[in-house]
């Protein structure tokens, strides 16, 4: 019995780049239960896995990603895309992911929005593959897509992002924000950074019936952090330190 469930963060970008077929791919290789994906809308509305908004930083283009194509983004060079891995390396459609990937391991799905249609398109994409959705969740920062992707895709598990706490903010202000914003949204759970997670906070969480996810947990002591406070799944991006350790606690 796995003691947590591990998530890929975008992937691997083990000699290919995140958030690619590539990476998602050498996810399932090295065992991962899930990985994790960012949505973004093309000019065209189509649901595009890329995770900035500008371009420029990790390709050969310039500008957000909504003045662009799907086709035009497809055919884009990512950095740190080898040629011999080919359209492996490309910016793929959810869509494409998902024909690939569905119920070979988890899926993961962060709307970035936040486009209030955003959530309505996503949900349409994942229709089709409504008899695996309970291999998947969608995340998001935004309260709302996840109301609109629960009311348009009853039964899929929906899970609230915590953003990084600020200077002035205690674990107490966590806690109750992580709360209410989770109860805001219906979300199953909410997803804590390892500096927002305590004991106090992740029973307050779960007193009203809202389990905690984490994210980022990428070396020993976070690792160790979770596996004492009973966080059920993470994302990382140190997949391989991640089974390593889950091993050694089998063992």
């Amino acid at each position: 019995m796995r003691e947590f469930e591990i998530v890929a963060h975008r992937g691997v970008a083990d000699g290919v780049p995140e958030n690619t077929i590539g990476a998602f791919q050498r996810a399932l290789e090295l065992g991962a239960d899930a990985f994790e994906l960012d949505v973004r809308l093309s000019r065209d509305r189509v649901p595009v896995v890329f995770h900035n908004f500008y371009l420029q930083e990790t390709t050969s283009a310039s500008g957000p990603v909504f003045e662009y194509d799907a086709l035009q983004l497809q055919l884009l060079e990512l950095q740190g895309a080898r040629e011999d891995i080919g359209d492996r390396c490309r910016i793929p459609t959810l869509r494409e992911v998902l024909e690939t990937f569905a119920g070979l391991l988890g899926v993961e799905i962060e709307i970035k929005g936040p486009e209030p249609e955003s959530a309505e398109i996503v949900a349409g994409e994942l229709e089709p593959f409504r008899d695996l959705w309970e291999t998947m969740e969608v995340t998001s920062y935004e309260p709302a897509l996840l109301l609109d992707i629960g009311r348009r895709c009853p039964g899929l598990a929906t899970d609230l992002l915590q953003r990084r706490s600020e200077e002035w903010m205690g674990l107490d202000v966590v806690a109750y924000s992580a709360l209410h914003g989770a109860r805001l949204a219906k979300a199953r759970a909410v997803h804590l950074h390892p500096s927002q997670l305590s004991p106090e906070v992740v029973g307050a969480v779960r007193s009203a019936g809202i389990e905690v996810h984490s994210w980022e947990v990428n070396d020993r002591g976070r690792l160790e952090m979770i596996e004492k406070l009973g966080i059920p799944k993470f994302d990382t991006d140190e997949l391989v330190l991640a089974l390593t350790y889950r091993e050694s606690m089998a063992g």
